[in-house]
């Protein structure tokens, strides 16, 4: 009986070790950021089981084996689609300013597309003007709508919108809908999903949550996307996910959300409908054809308002694109670099860059909420203060709510907005986007949002910050420890 014991816990230890040794492997093998995997081998060996099963869980970027599969086809057709669209030259433009010069060459280069020529762009910051914008061009379209949310709560002016969509769809407008299923799960929970399917529109469920499934998928994974497109020739995206402020997170005591969407007419429809068909084909395994530009809905004059590049983020799109993206803009800043997000928690480049701009006289602000709805990544963005105050980086906390807009404004000319956070999440895992602008007076509009976000912040110091307790101290290095998998 002893020997009958001895012989199953030996069994049990060595296949514990074999399981360690494995994992371990799959770490190294991996190509991923050194600090990533250091923070991942770290957890294995602190937390054994634990650490293991988080890491089959959360510890490499898959898709599924079905969807992996139809990202491979779905890129190589995407990208073929993409050169084509070089056969309606008159929709892309090559004049950028000096700011957009590197960031437009690395664009072109990955995504085999030059910078897309402008008709219309407008910004709104009131998530009332925003939400009936997109109710009034709801109610005027005739042939197409296309949806993509992280979130939809709802509630208030979104409830209109989800009104305005079913009325779309009774008079004969196609109307498709998809929404992360994490993010909109009271959406699905709700009575809206079967009065839109009555009433004809296609909603579909994105990366489904599924506790039957967690170890042949990663669970985190989301569809962090948001846009709208109608009768390709209208289209709106940026950080305001489909909520209405004043119904959503009441409780969570980091005030009303604060986004900014940006409304857009002309080619840039295009590019993002290809973005759309992928992540629709990727989900249902139906393509939606793609049409050719329209010279006779889209006017292109040499004059365009504005040149733009929409850069997509995600598994089956070229890998650490937003990384780069990020990385050239802030080496490009001269002057001014302003940067908004309500999640900081950069890769080490990412800072280093941020500081080197600091320190070799660009004027860097950086604004973020005061507080914040996540506590993990609230502690873990403190642990990067020293080093960028010490730079010479202006930290602006803002006092007026939730601060989620996601910005980058260089020397006044280049803009970036979109969904992505600076940090891990958004850099290396979620489906995203962001567009990329060069225009002087669109930048001039930014400024005057980001001037504003500053008036209601609070400038961190550097002499008080560190007089901060030493107890806050050590949280904030446990946090940073875990700031590679957040």
């Amino acid at each position: 009986m002893i020997t009958l014991y001895f012989v199953i816990n030996c069994l049990l230890l060595f296949g514990y070790w074999l399981l360690i040794a494995g994992v371990t492997l799959r770490v190294m093998m991996k190509r991923r950021a050194v600090p990533s995997a250091m923070a991942w081998l770290l957890v294995i060996y602190i937390f054994p089981l634990v650490g293991v099963i988080a890491y089959l869980l959360f510890g490499e970027r898959n898709l599924g084996k079905r969807r992996a599969e139809r990202s491979k086809m779905l890129w190589h057709f995407t990208a073929k689609w993409m050169k084509n669209l070089q056969d309606y030259p008159y929709i892309f433009s090559n004049k950028h300013s000096k700011s957009a010069q590197s960031l437009f060459q690395l664009c072109e280069h990955r995504q085999g597309m030059s910078g897309i020529r402008g008709e219309k762009i407008d910004l709104l910051t009131s998530s009332d003007d925003a939400l009936l914008a997109l109710i009034h061009d709801i109610k005027q379209a005739k042939k197409n709508i296309e949806i993509v949310f992280y979130i939809w709560k709802t509630g208030g002016l979104v409830d209109k919108v989800a009104e305005a969509l079913i009325e779309a769809a009774r008079r004969g407008v196609f109307c498709r809908l998809m929404l992360d299923s994490r993010g909109s799960v009271d959406f699905f929970r709700s009575n809206y999903p079967s009065l839109m399917r009555d009433a004809g529109v296609r909603i579909v469920e994105a990366l489904h949550v599924n506790l039957l499934r967690v170890f042949l998928r990663r669970m985190d994974l989301r569809q962090h996307r948001k846009m709208v497109l109608i009768d390709n020739h209208v289209a709106y995206t940026g950080s305001m996910n489909m909520v209405d402020p004043r119904f959503f997170k009441k409780n969570a005591g980091v005030g009303q959300w604060i986004d900014i969407l940006a409304r857009m007419e002309g080619a840039v429809v295009i590019a993002m409908g290809i973005i759309f068909s992928f992540d629709w084909e990727i989900e249902t395994g139906e393509r939606i054809r793609l049409k050719p530009p329209n010279v006779h809905v889209i006017p292109f004059e040499e004059n365009a308002e504005y040149v733009v590049h929409v850069i997509p983020s995600g598994p089956g799109f070229p890998e650490g694109f937003i990384h780069q993206v990020l990385l050239t803009s802030i080496y490009s800043a001269r002057t001014t670099l302003v940067m908004t997000t309500p999640y900081l928690v950069p890769s080490d480049d990412l800072l280093h860059a941020i500081c080197t701009a600091a320190q070799r006289g660009v004027e860097v602000h950086i604004i973020i909420p005061r507080h914040n709805d996540s506590m993990l990544v609230g502690w873990a963005s403190r642990a990067f203060f020293c080093e960028l105050l010490e730079a010479g980086v202006f930290i602006h906390q803002f006092l007026g709510g939730f601060l989620h807009t996601k910005s980058i404004l260089v020397d006044g000319q280049l803009s970036l907005i979109g969904t992505v956070n600076l940090d891990m999440r958004s850099l290396w895992l979620n489906f995203e986007i962001m567009l990329v602008i060069d225009d002087e007076n669109f930048g001039k509009d930014l400024a005057r949002i980001q001037e504003k976000y500053i008036s209601c912040s609070r400038l961190v110091s550097l002499h008080l910050w560190s007089m901060r307790p030493y107890w806050q101290r050590i949280i904030e290095r446990l946090f940073y420890f875990f700031s590679p998998l957040l």
